[in-house]
């Protein structure tokens, strides 16, 4: 019962992580990355798909990413949903291929996506603790139901608590890599 609370509390805690992982790509660094453009979804005959399913997104050089529609029709609403997006770039189009030029980050733009990148990693490391505090319950759950024994529930406690600070450390170090990857120029 307790390995079930703990394993259950692990997959968890990887899913926070995996979740941290996933918001922190869309931050942008300076670099063109694909990854960037991932959220973008574009109206594709009615229903909105996200840009990678009709096009080909190409890294051409640090600065640029360049689009290539697989349908000549779709350069249109490709172009609109970039510049809908909360991206704040600009596409410009050249026949069927579309370049986005990604402007270079300056010093006070960069400090505010560190604080954001920080926040997230903050709301991570809540969601792990909420996560370490539900497992106790379940644990002080079995404590009154008579299932384990005062020892079993403190050793159980410590192991969540192990867990826990593993989870928070690897938090720790994926938002310093990529607040890192925010002060390089």
């Amino acid at each position: 019962m307790i390995n079930d609370i703990i394993k259950d509390a692990k997959i968890r805690m990887g899913k926070s992580i995996d979740t941290l992982r996933q918001t922190l790509a869309k931050v942008r660094t300076g670099r063109a990355h694909p990854s960037l453009l991932e959220h973008v979804t574009v109206d594709y005959y009615g229903s909105e798909v996200p840009l990678s399913q009709v096009s080909n997104i190409i890294v051409e050089d640090a600065r640029m990413l360049s689009l290539i529609p697989w349908e000549k029709s779709m350069v249109g609403p490709i172009e609109k949903a970039i510049m809908k997006s909360d991206l704040g770039l600009n596409p410009a189009t050249s026949g069927t291929n579309i370049r986005i030029p990604l402007p270079a980050l300056t010093e006070e733009r960069r400090r505010e996506l560190g604080k954001v990148v920080h926040n997230d990693g903050e709301n991570c490391k809540i969601a792990i603790r909420n996560i370490r505090r539900d497992a106790n319950n379940h644990i002080k759950d079995l404590l009154k139901s008579k299932d384990i024994s005062e020892d079993e529930e403190r050793r159980a406690e410590t192991q969540v608590q192990a867990v826990t600070d593993e989870f928070v450390d690897q938090v720790d170090k994926i938002v310093a890599v990529k607040e890192k990857e925010l002060l390089e120029i």
